[in-house]
């Protein structure tokens, strides 16, 4: 049976969900006025809709999977699950107010709260025992406060700069932390097809983090080295022409790499070269 996935057709989810999934070796539309793509090599066909609606159309069943937002699927109620973190578009939701009123998240009660938000927001309320007037919007809520319908806002945040240049500041805890993921329908039981898309862009998921090592070491010095670098499994030893020094394979973390080269050149390893890794299967 063709698997159907949803993907998100605009906003800031939609280029990087579309890289990943060529990345991950599915063909993508090129006619950004394609609503509907279908890739027979894989067997998939790519519905492209707005990522509001994403969450509704899985969870009725008439989609296998998709890919949205975890903020956008806790806010829409629909009856679907988050089975796979991306670790794209990371955002938090947060609350906010002018800066000059230093508000604070137990000031809260009896409040108005603006949000394009207001299912996650009310779930949030209520788990904190919070009563506040719930001002729903579409868009742009860090206008709501100085046209007067609103004393708070509530809203996914990314960097702050749209609320700093509204005279908003950050405060409380942070709600929600967010970022892309991959959803499917509650209850659905996973087939071989939803299999192959979680492994597929769990490895891209995983090549983006992690680079390949490759480095020679003197043979007493090759323990101190691959503690340095203990790879997934295992580093990868191999023994050079020259009897006193070996050569050594292993996965590092992407964010770690610099500091790890210089740890490495340290305890005396040389040669030491990076690579990235395209995909991978772990």
């Amino acid at each position: 049976m063709t698997l159907k996935i949803a993907v998100p057709n605009k906003g800031s989810l939609a280029e990087s969900s579309v890289l990943m999934l060529r990345e991950a070796g599915y063909r993508q539309r090129t006619d950004l006025r394609d609503l509907v793509f279908i890739d027979p090599e894989n067997d998939v066909e790519f519905y492209y809709l707005r990522p509001r609606d994403i969450a509704v159309y899985v969870g009725s069943g008439e989609l296998e999977a998709g890919i949205t937002g975890r903020d956008l699927l806790i806010d829409s109620g629909a009856a679907a699950s988050e089975i796979l973190p991306l670790d794209f578009g990371k955002s938090t939701f947060r609350f906010a107010a002018p800066v000059a009123q230093n508000v604070k998240e137990s000031e809260l009660e009896g409040k108005r709260i603006a949000t394009a938000y207001p299912g996650l927001l009310a779930e949030y309320l209520e788990r904190k025992k919070v009563k506040a007037e719930i001002v729903r919007l579409d868009g742009a809520v860090e206008s709501s406060i100085r046209l007067g319908v609103a004393d708070v806002i509530a809203d996914v945040v990314s960097t702050g700069g749209t609320l700093r240049a509204a005279g908003l500041g950050i405060f409380g805890d942070v709600l929600l932390q967010s970022e892309a993921i991959l959803i499917t329908r509650n209850g659905y039981s996973q087939t071989a097809a939803i299999d192959t898309l979680v492994r597929r862009l769990n490895g891209v998921v995983i090549a983006r983090q992690y680079v390949l090592v490759d480095y020679d070491v003197k043979t007493v010095d090759l323990e101190r080295a691959c503690a340095l670098t203990p790879g997934i499994e295992s580093p990868t030893i191999s023994p050079l022409q020259k009897s006193e020094w070996s050569a050594v394979r292993a996965m590092v973390k992407r964010s770690d790499i610099n500091r790890i080269m210089d740890e490495l050149w340290s305890v005396g390893a040389r040669g030491i070269l990076v690579t990235d890794i395209h995909a991978c299967r772990l």
